[in-house]
């Protein structure tokens, strides 16, 4: 099989433009991210700043409510999360003495007994050992100290991008249907037909996904929060609105909620009950989650595997950060939707019917 050379010059450009393409995208991913992220979450904004511009609000006051209801519903979270951090960390150091008297009552004999292993803490002898030892600590703070510049930097640079990406998606949703009319102003002709399909069919993915994941976050926040406090589990409604809606953070926001869960009831004291019904409420709610909520409210249209889901994750995470490991599934998806476009255009092609 030859192909023609206007089919060889076709190839050749799109694999140099997809080349210089991904160099950009390498090198600019710092300054990407927060347009990335403005522009996920600017898209699903557009429909509620759409329909209230067809009550007749004026677009640039539509988008201010929008952004302004966005921010009172992430300052109510932050107002019912903080408070659980400051106060577990208030138990673990007002608990930190009874801890160690119950390890060792209960576990360091358990660990003499197994292991042959004799050991024994006190809290007197620690404090000792914390005050003969401070000049250890000044050294680590000082070292941390000299390394205070570039933490400030990585610091402020999160801030920036904290703070740039309100101000990018509120001019993407002022001028959104005018930024894709632009867009497909430049696609070819020819290709306008085809493109705005699977734009189409990119839409309905990621309509499908954040509705979907959305339902199962809001689920999952009622059942860990319901469960917790059945189980007499202290902030149960935090750690449970916790654990609901960092479910979205494939594998990390389980094991976050599912760690400071087990950490508060712990700090219980209460013997082995608290723990086992954590342990059982989040096997559970990994089951609920895995094999009823997001098969049916999420549904397999992004046909995305596993494997997939963990190489899109520690592929964003490595460009984007921790925003990247955000955006790994949705941007997944609409991946996924190209490539299979791909490769029905493959199918169909010339070189791999043998056709001249």
């Amino acid at each position: 099989m030859t192909s023609s050379p206007a089919d060889r010059l076709h190839a050749v450009f799109w694999i140099a433009a997809l080349a210089v393409l991904l160099v950009a995208f390498h090198a600019l991913a710092g300054i990407l991210t927060p347009f990335l992220l403005a522009g996920i979450l600017a898209y699903i904004a557009n429909p509620a700043a759409d329909r209230l511009t067809g009550l007749g609000l004026p677009r640039a006051a539509a988008v201010l409510l929008v952004l302004g209801v966005l921010a009172l519903i992430v300052g109510l979270l932050a107002f019912l999360i903080f408070p659980l951090f400051f106060a577990e960390l208030e138990t673990i150091a007002a608990r930190a003495p009874q801890a160690i008297e119950r390890i060792n009552q209960d576990f360091l004999p358990w660990l003499e007994h197994r292991f042959g292993l004799h050991l024994q803490l006190d809290p007197a002898a620690l404090k000792t050992f914390a005050a003969g030892n401070l000049g250890l600590v000044q050294n680590i703070l000082e070292r941390l100290y000299s390394s205070a510049q570039l933490g400030g930097s990585l610091l402020l640079s999160l801030l920036v991008n904290l703070l740039l990406v309100p101000v990018v998606m509120f001019y993407l949703l002022l001028d959104w249907h005018r930024l894709l009319g632009r867009l497909t102003q430049l696609v070819p002709l020819p290709w306008q037909a085809r493109l705005t399909a699977l734009a189409n069919d990119i839409d309905a993915v990621l309509t499908q996904y954040l509705r979907g994941q959305l339902l199962v976050m809001l689920l999952l926040a009622v059942y860990y929060s319901g469960a917790l406090w059945l189980a007499s589990i202290p902030s149960a409604l935090s750690i449970g609105l916790v654990s609901g809606l960092l479910i979205f953070i494939p594998y990390l926001g389980f094991a976050s909620g599912f760690g400071l869960a087990l950490l508060v009831a712990a700090l219980q004291f209460a013997g082995w009950p608290p723990v086992l019904a954590v342990l059982l409420i989040y096997g559970l709610g990994q089951l609920l989650e895995s094999f009823l909520l997001t098969p049916y409210l999420v549904g397999e249209r992004i046909g995305l595997h596993p494997l997939a889901v963990i190489f899109a994750l520690l592929a964003f995470g490595q460009l984007f950060g921790f925003f990247g490991v955000l955006l790994a599934l949705p941007a997944a998806a609409v991946l996924a939707v190209g490539l299979r476009e791909l490769r029905r255009a493959y199918l169909a092609s010339r070189f791999y019917l043998g056709r001249q």
